[in-house]
This record gives structure tokens, C-alpha cells and sequence, in this order.
């Protein structure tokens, strides 16, 4: 009989104290209307750091933005100043420049899904130059791989890796550069999915 009593006492006291609690919390937060309530990280909404876009007292300028020093590269950027945006540059890769990774069913697939996203609206998922943006006539003249004539002379099949490494970098006529887009060690998984659809692959 003790025990029994001491259960529903137990049971009397968590449920007391569950209401207390609720009614505590309700009222808290009908208090103030424009109250968010209870905030567990504060940090979380007032960052330590500053925000681009605001004023910032510790530069000069009073801007946080700043430009980065001069001859600063970015991580992972990779130099291609020895190949300029001119035909010279474009003949020099055509003939310097060899894909460096290897030929596998992995970058062939990347290369594959790359080339889906970023060249297949106008060069068509064949290369055949009759992709979705060409059949609505948003763009036109765009050639096939395998039979058509680059715009610099010679035959798409002919194009060398650099050649087309360089034309993904820089653009050429209506096709602008892709350097922003893809990343140096992607362009070249591109470029090999590029040289399997010269081939009618």
C-alpha cells in the first residue's frame, strides 16, 4: 500500500511538474510579442566576423572587401599565361599541350557528365552540334566533331587535346570562356570525352 502511494505521489509530482513547466514556457512566450523566445546559440545569429558588404573601421578604405594582394593566386588556380587568347597560343597548345590524366571509365564518365551540363545545349550530347539551344535557333553554326569545320581552320576530328583545352579556357565566337565553370583538371576530362566523340564514341 506504502509503495502504491509513493508511485501515484511520484506520478502526481512529475505531472505537476510538467504543467508548471508548460505554463511557465506559455506564458513566457505571450509575454512579449516580439520575443524569438529562448536563443541556445547566440552565435549562430550574430556572427564574430565581419560581412563583405559592411563597413568595417580596420582598413583603410572602411570597406571589408578587400582585393587580394598583388600576384596572390587563388588555391588551386593553375597558370596559363604561356598560352595567350591568340591564334599563336592557340596553335602553341594545339601542339605542346598533352592531357595528363589517364584515359579510364572514371574521367570518362566525369568528362561525360561535365560535358552534359556545360557543352551539350549547344554542341548536342552527340557533338553533333544540334544541341536544344540550336534547335530552338538561340545560337547557330555550331559544328560537329566529326564532320565539322573549326571556325581557325582544319577539321573538328583533327583538333589536338590542347587545342581544345585552350578553346574551353578562353571561348571562341559565341562559345565564351569556360575557365570560371569547369576547373583546370576537369576541362581536361572534358576535352578526353571531347576526343571519344571525334572519334563517334
Amino acid at each position: 500500500m506504502k509503495g502504491s502511494t509513493l508511485a501515484m505521489n511520484k506520478k502526481k509530482f512529475v505531472y505537476t511538474a510538467f504543467l508548471a513547466i508548460a505554463f511557465a514556457a506559455t506564458f513566457s512566450a505571450c509575454k512579449d510579442k516580439r520575443s524569438t523566445g529562448l536563443e541556445y546559440a547566440r552565435n549562430m545569429y550574430d556572427p564574430i566576423a565581419y560581412n563583405p558588404d559592411q563597413p568595417n573601421k580596420n582598413f583603410k578604405d572602411g570597406k571589408t572587401a578587400q582585393l587580394p594582394p598583388a600576384h596572390t593566386k587563388p588555391v588551386g588556380f593553375t597558370e596559363y599565361d604561356e598560352y595567350p587568347n591568340t591564334k599563336e597560343g592557340y596553335e602553341a597548345a594545339g601542339v605542346s599541350m598533352v592531357n595528363p590524366l589517364p584515359v579510364d571509365t572514371v574521367n570518362l564518365a566525369q568528362g561525360k557528365h561535365l560535358f552534359t551540363v556545360f557543352c551539350s545545349p549547344c554542341h548536342g550530347e552527340k557533338g553533333d552540334g544540334q544541341g536544344h539551344l540550336v534547335k530552338i535557333e538561340k545560337f547557330s553554326g555550331v559544328p560537329a566533331y566529326q564532320t565539322g569545320s573549326s571556325s581557325r581552320g582544319g577539321n573538328m576530328v583533327d583538333l589536338t587535346a590542347g587545342k581544345i583545352y585552350h578553346t574551353i579556357t578562353y571561348g571562341v565566337n559565341n562559345m565564351g570562356s569556360h575557365a570560371s565553370q569547369i576547373s583546370p583538371t576537369d576541362r581536361w576530362k572534358v576535352v578526353m570525352y571531347v576526343q571519344q566523340l571525334q572519334k563517334g564514341q
